[in-house]
């Protein structure tokens, strides 16, 4: 028996019906993790938690005729999330929600709930493919067959534990060979939209939900600093920048600043020229490792800093207290904190961590 993760999106429905033509038992399930009514714009339910993806999950797996049930996570998946999210901007870091939700909720707590019902796999529509090592008998993720939708860059925390109960059926596949299938099948979603980046900022203003979200106090003014230590302006809250940010910065400097560093303990952003966003060098905590046990030593590897970026050759060290230091054969842009940074070699996923600066 598998039970299928459900947005109400095409992937999701897709996977539910590639698994039922493959012989499995399928569940459909949809995680209601954050309030419905938060997520409304301009008239429309959005995002993957909206009351509009629940009716549309609903849809689907009564086309398909599956069994499927809403479970509620909203209570686990703000304190792990949404607050885990706020703090981070508010400590200067930048936070990436998928990530943290791919490691609490969908692959710990979902998969956890799967397995009490007496599931053998929980399934997911993210496009990547795992497959099992037969010299190692370790399970391996590897990039998918398309590169514009590949995800495995969110997929760095998975345990080997995890990944010996997870199905991901759609990384054999392109994102137009999935909405024909939706389509030749009569899925209603065979068209829907991407869904948009955080599921509950639904305005995509990150600002906005830190301003509704975190008490006010906790954002405080503070100096601009230029390279040599000069204030050269106010900002609003170091919670309100990210490191490369241009615009919105509301200074006058005769030439293009970006935000290079944040410094929370003087409450400070930095600005300096394009090229000081350039670094060749970082430090990665939180490691977690999947297609490979572990670092044994220097490792030759491509190393991507952000999901939008390309993998750089980089060499990765271990450091004592777990850490890892990745020296990279270029330099790389606007390296933030919080960010992960994910190592591959080929199309292997070999595991990732967060940014510590």
């Amino acid at each position: 028996m598998v039970v299928v993760a459900m947005s109400g999106g095409v992937d999701s429905s897709v996977t539910a019906a590639l698994l039922i033509e493959q012989g499995y038992e399928v569940i459909g399930t949809t995680m209601q993790i954050w309030d419905p009514g938060r997520t409304e714009a301009a008239g429309d339910f959005v995002g993957c938690c909206s009351l509009a993806a629940v009716e549309d999950a609903r849809s689907v797996a009564n086309k398909l005729d599956i069994p499927y049930y809403v479970l509620n996570f909203y209570d686990l998946f703000r304190q792990s999330v949404v607050e885990n999210f706020c703090r981070e901007y508010l400590t200067g870091r930048t936070p990436n929600p998928c990530v943290v939700c791919n490691r609490i909720i969908k692959f710990e707590a979902l998969l956890k709930k799967a397995l009490a019902l007496g599931a053998d796999y929980l399934a997911t529509g993210h496009y990547a493919r795992i497959g099992r090592a037969e010299s190692t008998g370790r399970y391996i993720v590897k990039k998918a067959r398309d590169p514009r939708k590949d995800q495995t860059y969110f997929l760095y925390n998975l345990t080997q534990q995890q990944l010996a109960h997870t199905l991901m059926p759609l990384g054999a596949y392109t994102k137009d060979e999935v909405r024909r299938m939706a389509a030749e099948r009569g899925l209603k979603v065979a068209e829907k939209p991407e869904s948009q980046e955080i599921c509950f900022v639904h305005d995509n203003n990150y600002r906005n939900f830190l301003r509704e979200n975190v008490d006010g106090n906790a954002i405080k003014p503070g100096p601009f600093l230029d390279l040599a230590g000069r204030e050269v302006g106010r900002h609003e809250g170091i919670a309100f920048y990210t490191i490369g940010q241009r615009r919105g910065l509301g200074l006058a400097m005769g030439e293009r600043v970006y935000v290079v560093d944040i410094d929370p303990v003087r409450n400070a952003v930095i600005i300096g020229t394009e090229e000081a966003l350039d670094r060749t060098t970082l430090l990665a905590e939180d490691l977690n490792f999947v297609s490979i046990a572990g670092l044994t030593g220097p490792e030759q590897v491509q190393a991507q800093i952000r999901y939008k970026s390309k993998p750089a050759p980089a060499t990765i060290t271990p450091l004592p207290g777990g850490r890892v230091q990745v020296d990279f054969a270029a330099p790389q842009r606007a390296i933030a904190p919080g960010q992960a940074v994910v190592f591959y070699r080929d199309d292997y996923l070999l595991g990732g961590g967060s940014i510590l600066g």
